[in-house]
């Protein structure tokens, strides 16, 4: 989610016809494509092409590298030749925002968990929950260090629940609340069982910043992500 609006100009690259014949084109070849392959299969001109094709890469679409074409070797071989193939990492585009890689995450270390240490699915859930939110939890507070001020953790943690996708609000009250749910089908049809692996989480983050004065609690109101955050004292 941090990546999005990044994934959004790279999916985004595919409109251009020409770009997506060629998309197209390379990610059915299931090996390296040369540029010169490339534009005579969607007939273009080389020099189009492989503008076209280095657009791709600079987007995280594709990746190249250098090979040679034939199997000369030596004097007179020319040279290498750069190709091209599907990029290995994934692209997601989702409005607004949604988790459902870590929601999967999640729900997957919990089934292990249950399954070799014999403990109830919700604990299991629960626990590895609140894991994965220290571990998001844990690199913000380092990156602010210790003698960090509880405005600075406060600002911090919002960023991080933006990153997230959760669109945080600070109100004037104090509370801060959440206008997106990153697990929203999923806490349609499983509202108990997700609600309470969102709060898990967001208390596993909350405990690893942990001068904000902040404490999360299921509040669920429609519109809204089932958790808020509350000053820990009035």
């Amino acid at each position: 989610m941090k990546d999005a609006p990044h994934d959004v100009e790279a999916v985004g690259a595919l409109a251009e016809p020409h770009r997506r014949a060629l998309y197209d084109y390379v990610v059915a070849q299931r090996a390296w494509v040369g540029r010169e392959q490339a534009a005579a299969a969607v007939g273009l001109g080389r020099g189009v092409a492989a503008h076209h094709l280095d657009r791709l890469e600079e987007e995280g679409l594709l990746e190249s590298e250098h090979r040679r074409l034939n199997d000369r070797r030596g004097p007179g071989a020319g040279r290498p030749a750069k190709v091209y193939r599907r990029a290995s990492a994934e692209i997601t585009v989702n409005l607004p925002p949604r988790a459902y890689e870590l929601a999967a995450r999640i729900l997957a270390g919990a089934a292990e968990r249950a399954r070799s240490t014999a403990e109830p699915i919700g604990p299991a859930i629960d626990h590895v929950a609140r894991g994965e939110g220290s571990g998001i939890g844990g690199a913000v507070a380092r990156r602010l260090g210790a003698r960090s001020s509880a405005r600075a953790q406060c600002t911090s943690l919002l960023e991080e629940l933006g990153a997230l996708g959760f669109e945080p609000e600070l109100r004037d009250d104090g509370v801060v609340t959440l206008h997106n749910c990153p697990f929203h089908h999923l806490a349609i049809t499983h509202r108990e069982l997700i609600c309470g692996m969102n709060l898990s989480f967001l208390q596993g983050l909350l405990h690893e910043v942990d001068g904000t004065g902040l404490r999360a609690a299921l509040e669920p109101e429609d519109g809204y992500c089932c958790v808020r955050f509350r000053a820990t004292s009035p």
